[in-house]
């Protein structure tokens, strides 16, 4: 579709639902000088597991989202917006399940829209129906906004064009967080630490999210056990509520170590002054947006090393520089990472500048929303590392 001079482009960013911590990248949309962006959503997520966010009514549009068995979906109104005059571009949730994303992302095209798909993409190289079914889905697109480096490698190796590849990242609302960052002192961190630990001097460790299976903490407990073996003493700092909580407890208690369960916490104020107060983050399990929440208190994040098994965040781990990574299951070898981290009472400046630094060039908002409006324009992704 050809631009007039001047002329705002229309872009409709269709999703299932817009998660709270969405909201940055949204709003940073949003508030573009040179393009109209429409959101397009359903209210709630569909299992109502993730807190949403509500965008402003007159730049958001309701789509709902009806079920079709185990997996398939179809959302309300899409072939609708597909065929408007006055939308010049779609950016679709790149979700092959969304049976509506398909019919409505070959119509865009037909009537000469561009499209874009906005997804994790490829997590390892596939083959048969599944690679089949999914680079059919992809090539729907005229680009794909990807999430790391790993999933442009194996586009490129699937045959997309490097031009139409586009890595944005992830973000939260880095803006905030650094007006966080920023106000809170060595003082104040030193006496969360006293409140919660009787040796404030101590190196500690935390772990946010939800207290399950998949988040492997007993691991980490295995691996505080064999450091205090080696005369290494280290507390941890668990943030969250879940199914696990109490097995997590009997086991740092039938083993003697420092471990406070906060509980559930959503107050950024809070959570910063947590998260700062601690040397590491560490997910033995995935780590995704735990990441960039860290990374941007300066506070360095370890976890495994199985690229088949993780989350396009983990890619903001430069191991030595903003963390590490330990071998997939391997406890010594968790234990003798983290003991690189924790060998003195607090993270030296070094780390902590090397952690936002990597958020300030990639992983913030506005990072996102200028590669997408590149996208949108049509220009090559090319150049991208």
């Amino acid at each position: 579709m050809v631009q007039a001079r001047g002329e705002r482009r229309r872009v409709a960013v269709v999703y299932h639902f817009f998660a709270h911590y969405r909201a940055a990248i949204m709003q940073t949309l949003l508030a573009s000088e040179t393009i109209d962006y429409l959101l397009v959503s359903d209210l709630d997520e569909p299992n109502n597991e993730i807190e949403a966010w509500q965008p402003p009514k007159d730049r958001w549009r309701w789509s709902p989202c009806l079920k079709l068995g185990a997996n398939l979906i179809w959302q309300k109104g899409l072939l609708r917006l597909a065929t408007q005059p006055r939308t010049d571009v779609i950016i679709f949730l790149g979700n092959a399940n969304y049976l509506s994303t398909w019919c409505s992302a070959a119509l865009a095209r037909l009537l000469g829209k561009r499209v874009l798909f906005w997804t994790h993409g490829w997590v390892r190289d596939e083959r048969g129906l599944k690679r089949l079914v999914r680079n059919s889905f992809y090539r729907l697109a005229h680009g794909l906004l990807l999430y790391g480096n790993r999933a442009r490698a194996i586009g490129l190796r699937n045959g997309f064009p490097q031009e139409n590849l586009y890595v944005i990242y992830n973000s939260l609302n880095y803006p905030q967080q650094r007006k966080l960052r920023e106000t809170i002192g060595r003082s104040r961190l030193t006496s969360i630490r006293s409140r919660f630990f009787n040796d404030p001097a101590s190196p500690v460790m935390i772990c946010t999210g939800r207290l399950n299976k998949l988040k492997r903490i007993d691991l980490l407990l295995e691996a505080m056990s064999l450091l205090r073996d080696e005369g290494l003493n280290t507390s941890l700092l668990l943030v969250g509520e879940g199914p696990e909580r109490s097995a997590l407890k009997e086991m740092a208690f039938d083993r003697g170590l420092s471990v406070y369960f906060f509980g559930a916490c959503y107050e950024e104020e809070r959570l910063a002054e947590l998260i700062m107060s601690s040397n590491l983050t560490v997910s033995p399990g995935q780590v995704g947006l735990t990441a960039m929440h860290s990374l941007a208190y300066g506070v360095p994040v370890v976890t495994h090393d199985d690229v088949h098994n993780q989350m396009p965040e983990s890619e903001s781990i430069v191991p030595g520089k903003t963390g590490d990574l330990f071998r997939h299951g391997d406890v010594v070898d968790l234990a003798k990472v983290l003991k690189r981290w924790v060998h003195r009472p607090w993270p030296d400046a070094t780390s902590r500048q090397e952690c936002i630094a990597i958020i300030e060039s990639f992983y913030n908002p506005q990072y996102q929303a200028n590669i997408i409006s590149r996208a949108v324009a049509g220009c090559p992704a090319e150049g991208q590392t």
